[in-house]
C-alpha cells in the first residue's frame, strides 16, 4: 500500500502493463528526431510509512482499529460527555499512555527508516554525461542515464549492463543484500557493447532497450536491446536477467562497470519486494478475543443488574428522593428511558476497568523483547557461517509452543547440501575411484575398482559431457608478481553444489574444466591438450523440465547436445533400448541415499542447429510469454537423445538430523518429508533420519504402484480403500487428538510422489469417485510419518493447506532452504528458513530463520514451550487480576443504594494497570522457567502437556475467573465485617468510605502480586526488583498522594488517610489474615503438588531399586536366560531399544549368562 500511494505522486506513473522504453543516454535514435524526456519515477527511495504532516492523524488511526483502544475511546468520550461517577482521567490516562507508548516507538521506527533513506539516496553516483563523468547524488539518476559503478560498490538502481574494465564484457556480483547468497554470480554485457571500455566509447553508444514493466521477481527479466550505427541496420539483442544489476547488489572481482538506469527508486526490484507477507495470526490472539468476549458480557451483566436493581430501590420515594438530597428541576424533567440509559452508560464506566487494556501494549512488549532471546541464544549459533537465528516475526513465539505437524525439505534441509562425486556408471559400467590410465581414467584416488568397462570413447564423451553441461564459472588465484598463481587456486562458483561435484568427479578422473574464454570452453583431457568447445547455446534448468542442457560446437565443426538431469525426465527422451543397463545403477545408488542424474548426448546436423538457432533468437527477442516460448522450443530440442551413464552424488545427513526427528515426534509431532528428489533416496534418507523405522509399514501411492494402466484413477481408489480399510481398526476413535506414541500396536508411514498427488488433489471430473482427497487425508492423518516426493513447489504448499484446514485446525509448521520452499513456508502457520547453501530467499521469507535443521529442537522444545507458557500466564493473569479488582466495586453498590459510588480513589483507578501491577508481569513473561531449559530440551515428553493450547482452554480460564471471583469476595466481605466496627482505634475516631475502600485495595495490590510470586519458579534479581519494589512504590505512592493538599483537586478526599490507615494495629492484623485467606487455595494447591511430585519421585526410585535387586538375583542364581529377558534388562538399564531388536534377531533361544 505504500509503494502505490508513493507511486502516485510520481509523474508520468506508467501503468504495470506492457513494455517501456528507455533511450540509452537520453539520445534520440536519429539526429532529426526531437528528444522528449520520458517520465519515469525519480530514484528516491522510499520506506518510511510517516511525514511530518500525517504522523498524528495517520498513527491514530491505525491504533484506533484496534477494537480494545476503540472501546476505550468509547469509555473516555462518556466520560467527558455524562455526568459519570469516575473522572475521565480514570480510563483517559491509562489510554493515553498505551497511545503514547505505542506512538512513540512507531515513530521512533519510522525515525530511523527516514535516517536509512536519507544516507541510501545522498549517497554519490557517477553519471557519464558529454563523456565525462559528473558526480550526483543517487536520488537525481533518471532512468536512461548511464552510471559507473567501481569495485565493491552497490549498484544505485537497476541497471543494464553495458560494459566492464575486463575484456569479456564479464562482471561478478553479490547480492547478499537482496536474497543472502554470498557466492559470486556472474553477469554478462552484450557482446555489441563490451568494447566501450572508456567515457568516450560508452558515451558514443545510439541505442534503445524495450523491456517489460517493473515486477518484484528478483530472478526474471525480458527485454532487448536496439543498437544504431551511422549508415548501418539496427541490431537488436535479447536481454534477460543475465544482463540485470540489481540495485543492492555489490560489485565484486570488477574493476569498474558501465550500465544504464531502467528502473529507478521504488520501481526496482529490491523496493518492489518491500511488500509485507500475509499478517499471520497466533491462536493465543484468537483466546484474548474470545475471552474479552466473555468479560464484556460480564461487564454489560453488571451493569444491567446495577441499573435494573437501582430502580426497583429508588421506587420507594424515599430512596429515590432523601430530604438530604433533593433532584434539581431538570433531573425531574429528564425522560426516565434516558435516564436509565445515562445511568447504565454511567454503571459501564464504573466497571470498565474489567477490560484489561494495557495487557494488549505488555503482550506487544512481551513479544518484542522477548524474541531477543532466541537471536541471542548461543547454542542456536553456527560457527561456520558465523551467525545465529533470526526473528523476522515476534507475532508467533507462542505459536512455536503449539506445533502439531512439521513439514520439512530434504536436500539442504535434513541433508547439508554439500555435494560429494560418489561413482558414475557409463553405459551400464560402473566406475568408483580411480582407473588407471591404461584402461582410460587416470588413476588419482584409492585403488583400482572398475566393473567392467565402456568403450572408450564413450567414457571420454560422458567425462566431456560433465565438463561442458553446466553453469560453473571459475574464480582464480590471485596474481603474485605479475605471475598467475597454480591451478589448485581456482575456485568454482556456480548456483547449485551438484554441478561443482560433477566438475570435480570428472577431474578426479582426468578431464578438468578450465574456464570460459569469451564464447568457449576450455577443458584440459586425460592427455593434458587442451580442447575448445563454442558454446553456442545454454538451456538453463527448471523445475518444471527438471534438466538444463548445452549446444556447443567442437574444432571440428560439429554441433552436439549435451543434456543432464532427473531420471524421470531423462528416460522419455532418449531411445528406450539404452535404458534398463543405466536404470539398474540409478536405482541401486537412489536406494543407497544418493543423488543421481542421468546423462544424454545427440549430434545435431548443420541443418538442425540453424533451425533451433532461429527458433532461439525469435524466443529470446519476445517481450512477451518469452519463458513460455523458450520452454516449447527446449521441449522440442531435447528428444531423441542417447544416454550415455548417470552420476551418483552423496548428500550427507545433517548432524543430529535424526535426533532432532526422533525428539520431535516424541514431543508429538507429525513430520512430513517435502522433496523432489526420487523416491528411493528420499526413503533411504527418512530411515536414516529415523522418520522410517525398522516396524514402520510403509505404503506406498506412487507411479509403481499404480501401474502403467490407463485407468489410473480406478487403481488409485482401489488403494485409498485398502489402505483405509487397514489403518482405521487400528487406530481407536477418541475424542483428542492422536499423538505419536510407542505403544501404538503398528506403525505406518505413507509414500506418495507428485504425479499420484495430482490425481488425488485434481481428479478428471468423469471420475467416479470425487471423495479421493478425504480418504486421502484420513490415511495422512492415521500415519505416523509421511514421505511425500517428486514434488512441485506448488505441491508442497497445497499439502500444507490441505492438512491446516482440517477439522481442529491444527497447528502447522514448514522448514526448508530453498526457493522452492517459499510457497510452503509462507503458508504455513509458522515458517522456519534454513540459513543454508541454496541462498536465502527461504530465510527472508520465513518467521524465523536457523542455521542449521538441529536448532529446530531448542527453537520449538524450550523457546516455544516457554513462550507459550509465559503468554499464556500472562493473558490468564491480566484477567484475573482486574476481575478481583472490579468485583469488590460492584459489590459496594450494593450498599451505597447503586448511586455510582466508587470504591477506589480516580489515582488507585488510574494508576493500578500502569504502574502498581505492570512490571511484575512483564518481567515473569519474559523470564520465566518454570522447567529449566535442559529438561525440556532432553525430555520432548513436556511438549505434550501444553498442546492443543492447554492452558487458553475454557477449563484453566473458568478456574482463574472462580479464583478472582474469590479473592474479590474475600476482598470486600473482609473488610466489610472489619466495619461492622466503625471505629478501629481506641480512642474511638471513625473511619470513612474513603479509608474501606483503601484497605480493599491495599489487600488487592500486595495479594495479586504475591500471588505472581507464587506461581515464579526462576527467581532472578529482576523479579525480586519488580515485585518487591512494586510493592514498595504502591505504599510510598500513597503517603505521598496522601500526604499533600493537591491544588488542582477539588476535593482532598484521600488527604492523610493511607498514613491514618497504617496507625491502626487491627487494619495490619486484617491485611495480613485477608491476604492469607485469599493466598491460602493457591499455598495449598502449591504444597499439594510438591508432595505429590517428591512422592512420585520416591516411587520410582524404590521401583528402580527393586527391579534393580531382581534382575541382580536373576543373573546370579540363573544359568540360562531368555532373548527376551536380557534384552529387557538391556532396556532397563537404559541401553535403549538396540539390544532388544538385536535379542530378538539372535538365533539361540538361550544365552549363556553374563
Amino acid at each position: 500500500m505504500l509503494r502505490w500511494s508513493i507511486n502516485r505522486f510520481c509523474a508520468g506513473e506508467e501503468k504495470r502493463v506492457g513494455t517501456r522504453t528507455v533511450f540509452v543516454g537520453h539520445r534520440p535514435v536519429s539526429e532529426t528526431d526531437a528528444y522528449v524526456e520520458q517520465k519515469f519515477c525519480d530514484n528516491r527511495i522510499v520506506s518510511s510509512k510517516y511525514t511530518v504532516w500525517n504522523f498524528l492523524p495517520k498513527n491514530l488511526f491505525e491504533q484506533f482499529r484496534r477494537i480494545a483502544n476503540f472501546y476505550f475511546l468509547i469509555i473516555f468520550l462518556v466520560q467527558v460527555i455524562v455526568d459519570t461517577p469516575t473522572s475521565p482521567i480514570t480510563s483517559g490516562l491509562p489510554l493515553f499512555f498505551v497511545i503514547i507508548v505505542t506512538a512513540i516507538k512507531q515513530g521512533y521506527e519510522d525515525w530511523l527508516r527516514h535516517r536509512a533513506d536519507k544516507e541510501v539516496n545522498k549517497s554519490s553516483v557517477f553519471i557519464v554525461e558529454n563523456a565525462k563523468q559528473v558526480k550526483k547524488h543517487s536520488e537525481k539518476i533518471k532512468v536512461g542515464d548511464i552510471v559507473e559503478v567501481k569495485a565493491d560498490e552497490t549498484f544505485p538502481c537497476d541497471l543494464i549492463f553495458l560494459a566492464s574494465s575486463n575484456d569479456d564484457g564479464i562482471c561478478y556480483v553479490t547480492t547478499a543484500s537482496l536474497d543472502g547468497e554470498s557466492n559470486f554470480k556472474t553477469h554478462y554485457a552484450v557482446r555489441d557493447t563490451t568494447g566501450l571500455r572508456t567515457d568516450d566509447d560508452i558515451d558514443s553508444l545510439t541505442a534503445t532497450i524495450e523491456c517489460e514493466q517493473p515486477q518484484p521477481d528478483l530472478y526474471k527479466f525480458v527485454g532487448r536491446i536496439n543498437i544504431y550505427r551511422r549508415n548501418q541496420e539496427p541490431v537488436a539483442r535479447s536481454l534477460g536477467p543475465e544482463n540485470l544489476l540489481l540495485k543492492g547488489s555489490t560489485l565484486k572481482n570488477t574493476k569498474k562497470i558501465y550500465g544504464v538506469a531502467v528502473y529507478t527508486g521504488m520501481e526496482t526490484k529490491m523496493a518492489l519486494n518491500y511488500q509485507g507477507k500475509s499478517q499471520k495470526r497466533s491462536a493465543v490472539e484468537k483466546s484474548i478475543n474470545a475471552f474479552l468476549i466473555v468479560y464484556l458480557c460480564i461487564l454489560v451483566s453488571k451493569a444491567t443488574v446495577c441499573t435494573t436493581l437501582k430502580y426497583i430501590w429508588q421506587s420507594n420515594p424515599f430512596n429515590d428522593e432523601p430530604w438530604y438530597n433533593q433532584k434539581t428541576i431538570k433531573e425531574r424533567d429528564m425522560f426516565k428511558i434516558l435516564r436509565m440509559f445515562t445511568d447504565f452508560l454511567s454503571f459501564m464506566v464504573l466497571f470498565n476497568f474489567i477490560i484489561p487494556v494495557s495487557m494488549y501494549v505488555t503482550v506487544e512488549m512481551q513479544k518484542f523483547l522477548g524474541s531477543f532471546f532466541i537471536a541471542w541464544d548461543k547454542e542456536m549459533y553456527d560457527e561456520e557461517i558465523k551467525e545465529g537465528a533470526l526473528v523476522n516475526t515476534s507475532d508467533l513465539n507462542e505459536e512455536l509452543g503449539q506445533v502439531e505437524y512439521v513439514f520439512t525439505d530434504k536436500t539442504g534441509t535434513l541433508t547439508e547440501n554439500s555435494m560429494k562425486f560418489i561413482e558414475c556408471c557409463i553405459d551400464g559400467h560402473k566406475y568408483k575411484d580411480g582407473i588407471s590410465e591404461v584402461d582410460g581414467f587416470s588413476h588419482t584416488d584409492g585403488p583400482l575398482k572398475y566393473y567392467g568397462k565402456a568403450e572408450k570413447c564413450r567414457e571420454e564423451l560422458f567425462l566431456r559431457a560433465l565438463c561442458l553441461c553446466h553453469t560453473v564459472q571459475i574464480q582464480e588465484g590471485d596474481n603474485v608478481d605479475g605471475l598467475r598463481v597454480n591451478q589448485e587456486c581456482r575456485t568454482y562458483i556456480a548456483s547449485s553444489p551438484d554441478e561443482i561435484a560433477l566438475v570435480k568427479g570428472a577431474k578426479k578422473y582426468g578431464f578438468t574444466f578450465l574456464g570460459h574464454e569469451a564464447d568457449y570452453m576450455k577443458v584440459q583431457n586425460q592427455k593434458n591438450e587442451i580442447e575448445k568447445y563454442q558454446l553456442l547455446h545454454v538451456l538453463n534448468f527448471d523445475p518444471v523440465r527438471r534438466r538444463m542442457s548445452v549446444i556447443v560446437k567442437t574444432s571440428t565443426g560439429k554441433f552436439l547436445l549435451f543434456c543432464k538431469g532427473a531420471d524421470s525426465s531423462m528416460f522419455p527422451r532418449v531411445q528406450q533400448d539404452e535404458i534398463q543397463q543405466t536404470k539398474v545403477h540409478v536405482e541401486r545408488n537412489a536406494m543407497d541415499g544418493y543423488r543421481t542424474l542421468c546423462v544424454a548426448f545427440k549430434e545435431l546436423t548443420q541443418e538442425d542447429y540453424k533451425k533451433i538457432n532461429d527458433q532461439l533468437s525469435e524466443a529470446k527477442m519476445a517481450l512477451q510469454d518469452r519463458e513460455e516460448k523458450m520452454a516449447r522450443i527446449f521441449d522440442d530440442i531435447e528428444t531423441d537423445m542417447h544416454l550415455i551413464g548417470a552420476t551418483a552424488v552423496e548428500d550427507r545427513l545433517q548432524e543430529h538430523a535424526a535426533e532432532t526427528i526422533e525428539a520431535l515426534q516424541t514431543a508429538g509431532m507429525k513430520v512430513w518429508v517435502l522433496t523432489g528428489d526420487k523416491m528411493e533416496t528420499a526413503k533411504s534418507t527418512c530411515y536414516a533420519s529415523r522418520l522410517f523405522q525398522t516396524n514402520t509399514e510403509l505404503l506406498e501411492l506412487t507411479t509403481k504402484t499404480m501401474g502403467d494402466s490407463d485407468r489410473k484413477e480406478d487403481r488409485l481408489h482401489e488403494l485409498l480403500l485398502e489402505y483405509h480399510k487397514k489403518l482405521l481398526p487400528d487406530f481407536p476413535k477418541n475424542s483428542g487428538k492422536l499423538k505419536r506414541s510407542w505403544t501404538v500396536s503398528q506403525e505406518y508411514g505413507l509414500i506418495i510422489d507428485g504425479s499420484t498427488l495430482s490425481l488425488i488433489l485434481n481428479p478428471s471430473q468423469d471420475s467416479s469417485s470425487s471423495n479421493y482427497k478425504s480418504i486421502f487425508l484420513q490415511i495422512c492423518l492415521k500415519c505416523t510419518a509421511v514421505l511425500c516426493c517428486r514434488m512441485a513447489p506448488l505441491q508442497k504448499a497445497q499439502i500444507v493447506r490441505m492438512v491446516k484446514n482440517t477439522k481442529g485446525n491444527p497447528i502447522t509448521l514448514s522448514i526448508g532452504d530453498g526457493a522452492n520452499d517459499v510457497s510452503m513456508i509462507l503458508e504455513a502457520h509458522v515458517g522456519i528458513g534454513i540459513k543454508g547453501k541454496e541462498g536465502r530467499q527461504a530465510a527472508r521469507n520465513s518467521d524465523y530463520a536457523v542455521p542449521k535443521f538441529m536448532h529446530l529442537r531448542k527453537l520449538l522444545l524450550a523457546h516455544g514451550h516457554l513462550y507459550y507458557v509465559r503468554i499464556a500466564h500472562l493473558v490468564q493473569y491480566f484477567f484475573y487480576k482486574n476481575l478481583c479488582f472490579i468485583l469488590p466495586q460492584f459489590l459496594y453498590q450494593f450498599f451505597c443504594g447503586f448511586s455510582q459510588q466508587p470504591l477506589y480513589d480516580a489515582a488507585y483507578l488510574t494508576m493500578y494497570n500502569i504502574c502498581f501491577t505492570s512490571l511484575p508481569i512483564l518481567a515473569y513473561s519474559l523470564l520465566e522457567q518454570h522447567i529449566n531449559i535442559e529438561t525440556l530440551t532432553s525430555d520432548p515428553r513436556l511438549y505434550m502437556k501444553i498442546s492443543d493450547n492447554a492452558m487458553l482452554q475454557w477449563k484453566p480460564f473458568l478456574y482463574w475467573t472462580f479464583l478472582g471471583a474469590f479473592e474479590g469476595l474475600v476482598f470486600f466481605f473482609g473488610v466489610y465485617f472489619l466495619f461492622q466496627n466503625s471505629s478501629l482505634e481506641d480512642n474511638g475516631k471513625v473511619f470513612g468510605n474513603w479509608t474501606f475502600g483503601t484497605i480493599v485495595f491495599t489487600v488487592l495490590v500486595f495479594t495479586v502480586t504475591l500471588k505472581l510470586a507464587l506461581d515464579t519458579r526462576f527467581w532472578t534479581w529482576m523479579n525480586h526488583f519488580v515485585i518487591w519494589g512494586s510493592l514498595a512504590f504502591y505504599v510510598f505512592f500513597s503517603f505521598f498522594w496522601g500526604g499533600i493538599i493537591w491544588p488542582f483537586l477539588k476535593q482532598q478526599r484521600m488527604y492523610f488517610v493511607f498514613a491514618h490507615m497504617v496507625t491502626s494495629v487491627s487494619t495490619w492484623l486484617a491485611i495480613v489474615l485477608l491476604i492469607f485467606i485469599s493466598l491460602f487455595p493457591e499455598i495449598l494447591l502449591v504444597v499439594f503438588k510438591n508432595a505429590k511430585r517428591k512422592n512420585h519421585q520416591v516411587r520410582n526410585e524404590r521401583i528402580y531399586h527393586n527391579t534393580s535387586l531382581v534382575w541382580k538375583r536373576r543373573f546370579r542364581s540363573s544359568k540360562h536366560l531368555t532373548n527376551f529377558e536380557v534384552a529387557m534388562h538391556h532396556l532397563h538399564l537404559g541401553r535403549g531399544c538396540l539390544p532388544l531388536i538385536v535379542s530378538f534377531l539372535h538365533v539361540p533361544k538361550k544365552v549363556k549368562k553374563c
